[in-house]
């Protein structure tokens, strides 16, 4: 039975540029088209893209963009590999024009490239009045002003598009999972009421959509769970049957490995409930999926089962938040610790002598502060020989000119604090807040456009 192959270009933004070259090479190579995909939008990834395109109206797309296609784009065209990326983030319209541009510099003039819009509900919806999602309720409200409100969308336009003739699908925020849905389901011509099948190619997306973690990488463990050259790793690359049913493969010749603990692992990553997987495109059921291992670096998954998409859509609204201040310093030796736990005793008291309004965090990197929480309630009672080698982290939340000067206070330990400090590093930056909340769909529109018909 002939298979759809798609692969995973990339995980998130700042991925590895290079990963694409051998899934692109090992779909190439089989002469059957098939398609590959770059999710690289996080919730913070996308209020970024939002400031910057305030900033500059040809910004706010993936930064790695060019570098993420040039090794690719030109065998992608010749051989029907179909690009679909979310990498427009929140300027899809400009970074289809970047992918023009890269396009006529390869001789590829005919390029049909389509961008999908309609996740951008700035100044379409009350988000006040509006439901927050489970996930985020435990939240604060945010105080600062909306950057933006963008929508998951699903996979109906980006088929709809491939469908229409393109080679290059441009979006914003989709669900992650609707990228790869999305080929598939134009591929091969499966029903949108069909809920086991875009189940299944949801269940696909789910596993590429983070690049390398079903191939080894987030996974490995020295001597529990080793991964063969991690610095090679192959990213993953699923062969799709009519059905759904689907291998997960990766190119030859590359590091990382695919294994049944590999698969499990990512299978539930982010997953609230393995019974009911909220998508914009079907509530998918997880619990009777059957992982085999057939070979090498060959997972078979099968099972997946689906029921009616949810009513409402999520939708992560970005916010301007306060500033953030970060300063560390090192000490090293005998009864290091203890000189960590008074350089932390001494900023807590200067903050307060100043009179500095800012909120304020201190660990004590090399001991419990991976766990610990905002008060140290580990670090407190954390007991060691003290000697050793202590890095102390400090973190300040307020206004500009406060956490400005609660910076500046680690610094002044140099001189004034306790003996053998050094290393400071320190920053200053504002903060980006995001919190979503569910939207109904009819406020949401939805459209493919091929770049020559933009105005």
């Amino acid at each position: 039975m002939q298979v759809y192959r798609i692969g995973s270009g990339a995980g998130f933004s700042g991925d590895r540029i290079d990963a694409a070259q051998s899934v692109v090479a090992a779909i190439a190579a089989a002469g059957e088209g098939g398609a590959i995909i770059f999710e690289t939008i996080g919730e913070r990834t996308l209020a970024l893209g939002q400031i910057a395109k305030r900033r500059d109206a040809r910004k706010g797309y993936e930064p790695l963009l060019e570098q993420f296609l040039l090794p690719i784009l030109k065998i992608c065209i010749e051989k029907g590999i179909v690009i679909v990326g979310n990498f427009g983030c929140a300027n899809p319209r400009a970074a289809a024009a970047i992918i023009i541009d890269m396009a006529k510099a390869f001789g590829l003039a005919n390029i049909r490239v389509a961008v999908v819009e309609g996740d951008d509900l700035s100044g379409k919806v009350d988000i006040a009045a509006t439901e927050r999602w489970e996930g985020d309720s435990h939240l604060p409200a945010p105080s600062g002003d909306v950057i933006a409100v963008n929508a998951y969308i699903g996979a109906q336009p980006i088929a709809e598009a491939i469908r229409a003739g393109a080679q290059v699908v441009v979006t914003g925020r989709v669900a992650d999972p609707a990228l790869a849905l999305g080929p598939l389901a134009a591929h091969f011509g499966w029903d949108w009421n069909d809920f086991d099948r875009i189940a299944a190619g949801t269940l696909i997306g789910h596993l590429l959509e983070c690049g390398s973690q079903v191939s080894g990488g987030f996974f490995a463990d020295p001597g529990f769970k080793d991964v063969p050259a991690p610095a090679n790793i192959g990213f993953p690359i699923a062969e799709v049957e009519a059905d759904g049913t689907f291998v997960l493969t990766k190119a030859e010749g590359t590091g990382g490995c695919i294994d049944t603990r590999t698969v499990k692992e990512q299978l539930l990553y982010e997953i609230h409930d393995p019974a009911a997987y909220l998508t914009p495109d079907v509530t998918l059921d997880l619990t009777d999926v059957d992982v085999i291992g057939i070979a090498r670096d060959r997972v078979r998954v099968s099972g997946a089962r689906g029921r009616a998409a949810p009513e409402k859509l999520k939708a992560t609204v970005g916010y301007y938040g306060d500033w953030l201040g970060e300063a560390e310093i090192s000490y090293a030796g005998p009864n290091a610790l203890q000189r960590a736990r008074l350089a932390i005793s001494i900023i807590r008291q200067r903050l307060a002598m100043r009179g500095l309004d800012v909120t304020s965090r201190a660990d004590i990197i090399g001991t419990v502060s991976t766990f610990d929480d905002d008060r140290g309630v580990l670090l407190s009672g954390f007991q060691a020989d003290g000697n050793g080698d202590y890095r102390v982290r400090f973190a300040f939340g307020g206004e500009a000119p406060a956490v400005e000067a609660a910076v500046q206070e680690v610094n002044a330990l140099y001189c004034c604090g306790p003996a053998g400090g050094g290393g400071v590093r320190q920053s200053v930056r504002p903060r980006v807040r995001t919190v979503s909340h569910l939207v109904p769909r009819s406020l949401v529109s939805v459209s493919h456009t091929f770049v020559g018909d933009v105005v």
